[in-house]
């Protein structure tokens, strides 16, 4: 994508205009987990085909709109829908809506994702608290010229989750009665479900659970000098931990049944945020 910093201006000047006010904190919403959106109040929403040099999500679950309202008394703006490797899009679009919001002068962000278990004390329904990733296999939404006006040419990825915001998040849990676990997400690049013995290998990395999405945008956010925190929902375990066929279909009903108490939890973290 050409010019991407006037087009992330301009993209962002066309939403300034419609809601009015700076939001303080940005979610995107993983695969099975928008409902979230639904517990903003006095909501505008903006579908993404609307919005000028905005890609449109084509997976299901992902609705494909954003939603901008009060949640727990804080103006924030969530994506409801994600881009993603595997749909076709190049990198920099995956990142664009990461790099508008920083130009919308959001400073505070929330990623979600639905992913496979690899750590095999995990179970479907839980949900982690990213602390680290994997990501060699990964394009760098950073590779070419650097855009000045976002970061530095070789920003420091020690703390790309933000280690207050971890513990914030294990307090909120404990407060709503949520049990969380912490690990490590490794990212592919889909669409195929990876096989038993690249898992095997994840694991021998240190890598707890295993998704198609996140990562680019952490690194987008960082870049970005953005304070991060990352939450996947397990919605199965990775191939070869179980000897069962992996679907999507599955991914989606899991992410529904947990959505219950994912909402709790972001809904906490956010009453708790000091933004």
């Amino acid at each position: 994508m050409d010019n991407i910093y006037e087009k992330a201006r301009e993209t962002a000047s066309f939403i300034k205009r419609i809601i009015k006010e700076t939001p303080e904190i940005a979610i995107v919403l993983g695969s099975g987990l928008g409902p979230l959106a639904d517990e903003i109040e006095n909501k505008v929403e903006i579908d993404y085909k609307d919005v000028p040099n905005f890609p449109v999500t084509t997976v299901e679950g992902h609705a494909g709109k954003f939603v901008y309202g009060i949640l727990e008394n804080r103006r924030v703006i969530a994506m409801k829908g994600r881009f993603h490797h595997y749909e076709g899009y190049d990198v920099s679009q995956i990142v664009f809506p990461v790099r508008v919001f920083k130009m919308l002068g959001i400073n505070n962000l929330i990623v979600t994702n639905a992913s496979g278990g690899i750590n095999r004390s995990f179970r479907p329904g839980d949900l982690m608290i990213i602390k680290d990733h994997i990501s060699f296999f990964a394009p760098s939404p950073l590779r070419g010229k650097n855009i000045d006006e976002f970061g530095l040419r070789f920003p420091d990825m020690c703390k790309a989750y933000n280690p207050k915001l971890v513990e914030i998040c294990k307090k909120a849990a404990s407060d709503v009665g949520v049990d969380v676990k912490e690990g490590v997400y490794a990212f592919t690049q889909g669409p195929m479900y990876e096989t038993p013995a690249e898992i095997r290998a994840l694991g021998i990395l240190g890598a707890d659970a295993v998704g198609m999405s996140t990562v680019p945008e952490v690194i987008a956010a960082r870049h970005a000098n953005m304070n991060i925190l990352g939450i996947s929902c397990i919605t199965n375990m990775a191939a070869g931990i179980l000897d069962q066929p992996l679907t999507h279909e599955e991914v989606m009903k899991t992410a529904k049944e947990a959505e219950n108490k994912f909402v709790r939890l972001v809904k906490r973290v956010i009453s708790v945020w000091e933004v």
